[in-house]
């Protein structure tokens, strides 16, 4: 009887952790998706599966489309990573924005490219959400045709094309 009673009050206090547990990564804005896609092949996905349909920024997500724009050459490639990651290697002319000194930089950045300007941000690949945060913020402080390469730097240089 007192085995039952135990195993009783086990089985409660599992579900009362697993259901607080639920709500307060429900509630968290890093919390993270219990549904969704996490085919990184398909890019990469916050981990708030409820993101909004205003932050639905264009992805680039085959390499060869992201050296056409590049090769137009009216397009400006911001990095997101950091400024070592941006040193080691980055596309030519690409602009470095490290999306944690967004605000540190981005009056500079504002004073240099008017919000017309098409911007292609990156940053290192299709598990990095950098590019993404980035492009959400850009468009936020009013830029309109920003996009997000999802290969970022590493697809860029597998694929041989030129680097600085």
């Amino acid at each position: 009887m007192v085995y039952r009673k135990t195993v009783k009050e086990i089985i409660i206090l599992v579900g009362v952790a697993v259901t607080l547990a639920l709500v307060v990564n429900y509630l968290s804005p890093k919390g993270i998706a219990l549904v969704g896609q996490w085919d990184t092949a398909k890019g990469v996905i916050t981990a708030n599966a409820t993101n909004d349909d205003d932050y639905r920024i264009s992805e680039i997500d085959w390499i060869p489309d992201a050296r056409k724009i590049f090769d137009n050459g009216d397009t400006l490639f911001v990095d997101a990573r950091s400024r070592d990651d941006y040193e080691s290697g980055h596309i030519p002319g690409a602009i470095s924005l490290p999306v944690g000194q967004f605000n540190e930089q981005i009056e500079s950045f504002l004073n240099q490219y008017p919000p017309d300007q098409s911007i292609v941000t990156y940053c290192s690949g299709r598990t990095c959400e950098d590019s993404h945060h980035l492009a959400r913020l850009l468009s936020d402080v009013g830029f309109s045709d920003v996009r997000i390469f999802i290969d970022g730097f590493p697809g860029w240089e597998a694929e041989g094309y030129p680097i600085e």
